[in-house]
């Protein structure tokens, strides 16, 4: 079959042998892929995610010396089903699925992983008991991004924002767009999206963002008083002395650079909530005594539950959520390489999709 191997940290397009499913597994055919921000830092620093997920204690189950396959937002069609599966979904079923896969050394990620290639691949081996169908009239392209969608899903699950909350969302790429898409399957609000990207300001409004900043011309951070967010301990105690109940802020960074958590740090409201979602892989600075001084909360997330990948590929089947503003283009394996590139302009793309 044809893949697009991560070999070193290039991207070739090879012929590799088709993957056979084992027990509890099934053979699908990729239909589409989704190219993630995660796979864009992998390219260049497998070695590094590497050796910080040995530092969580987590087993090293990638080498990166040897071939990857990336891609784990897909949409794929069963081909067939390996032993000891219960074949509940017909070959030509539709399906997308939470890409994990239990082997004897741990939990192996599709995409992620030396034996189960993803995406960018032209056929997987995937768990039968994790696959979802994909309901009737639902695009290929709108079921593959249940997945970065189920990203922001957990975040805003794991984070306090509600009724009784203004919501700040730093960075409107793939993650950021999530978050807001999140937010706004509640009925939140409202909602701040911040972006220095025009392009990416635009469809986060597309998305639902109530107020849309650019941060170069206007700061985020100025407008929580008129919201009803106190800023100081000082402006919290004379709403609490007129008998008013001031809103809380919740900010959620969704741009993993470094810095961008301490000017949040600094620049936000005493008592706010700031969920990390986007992925640093340098090493950061922060200053704890002004965290401790504005009663902070930093919580770090990662991924989703299966409940709410399965609630996500609900909300975009119920049009709760319209994933299509965010697909700025489709490749087939041969543009692969290129689409990677061209994803460091956030004018020129957001959301690529691949067709093997």
């Amino acid at each position: 079959m044809k893949a697009v191997v991560r070999r070193g940290p290039a991207l070739v397009l090879d012929d590799l042998p088709e993957p056979v499913p084992g027990a509890g597994q099934v053979l699908a055919r990729t239909l589409c892929c989704g190219i993630c921000g995660s796979d864009l830092h992998a390219v260049h620093s497998m070695e590094k995610m590497v050796e910080l997920g040995r530092r969580t204690g987590e087993p090293a189950l990638i080498d990166p010396a040897r071939d990857i396959v990336f891609g784990h937002e897909f949409c794929a069609e069963i081909l067939d089903h390996g032993p000891g599966t219960d074949r509940r979904l017909k070959p030509g079923t539709r399906v997308v699925t939470v890409p994990v896969i239990a082997s004897p050394a741990g939990f192996e990620t599709v995409g992620y992983s030396n034996l189960f290639p993803g995406g960018f691949a032209e056929a997987m081996v995937l768990t039968e008991q994790m696959l979802l169908p994909v309901p009737n009239g639902l695009s290929d392209v709108q079921a593959a991004m249940t997945e970065p969608f189920a990203v922001g899903e957990h975040a805003v699950a794991e984070s306090d924002a509600g009724p009784d909350t203004v919501n700040l969302v730093v960075g409107c790429g793939p993650v950021g767009l999530a978050v807001i898409a999140a937010l706004k399957a509640r009925g939140l609000g409202p909602v701040i999206a911040s972006d220095y990207s025009p392009a990416r300001r635009r469809v986060a409004e597309g998305f639902g963002a109530d107020i849309v900043i650019d941060p170069a011309a206007e700061n985020p951070h100025a407008r929580w008083s008129e919201l009803g967010v106190p800023h100081s301990r000082t402006e919290r105690s004379v709403l609490a002395m007129s008998g008013r109940q001031g809103k809380r802020a919740i900010v959620f960074e969704c741009v993993g650079v470094p810095g961008v958590i301490q000017s949040l740090i600094e620049a936000v409201p005493v008592g706010a909530q700031i969920l990390i979602v986007g992925v640093c892989m340098q090493t950061d600075a922060i200053e704890p005594f002004l965290c401790i001084n504005k009663s902070l909360e930093l919580k770090f997330v990662l991924g989703y539950t299966p409940e709410e990948f399965a609630a996500t590929l609900h909300h975009i089947a119920e049009g709760t959520i319209d994933v299509l503003p965010a697909i700025t283009s489709e490749v087939g394996l041969d543009g692969v390489a290129e689409a990677f590139r061209a994803l460091g302009d956030p004018e020129a793309q957001c959301k690529v999709v691949v067709r093997p």
